[in-house]
C-alpha cells in the first residue's frame, strides 16, 4: 500500500487540516495520518465519508492503476 497523495491534495484543496477532517468524520487525527501515509486501509464507509467531505469520488482517492485498492 502506497501513500495516498490524492487524499492529501484533495484535503489541501478544501483547506482542511488533518484534525478538521478527522473531526468532521468522527475519527482520530492519527487515523487520517495513517490513511494518507498508506499505513491503514479504511473501511468502505470511512472511504465514502472522506470522499463526501472532500468533494471527490472513490476512484479519485482510492483506486490505483491496475485495478487494485
Amino acid at each position: 500500500m502506497g501513500k495516498n497523495e490524492a487524499m492529501r491534495e484533495a484535503r489541501h484543496r478544501k483547506r482542511m487540516s488533518q484534525q478538521q477532517l478527522a473531526d468532521a468524520l468522527g475519527v482520530s487525527r492519527q487515523t487520517i495520518i495513517a490513511i494518507e501515509s498508506g499505513d491503514y486501509n479504511p473501511t468502505i464507509r470511512l472511504c465514502i465519508g472522506i470522499c463526501k467531505k472532500l468533494g471527490v469520488t472513490l476512484n479519485d482517492l482510492f483506486w490505483e492503476e491496475g485495478g487494485r485498492l
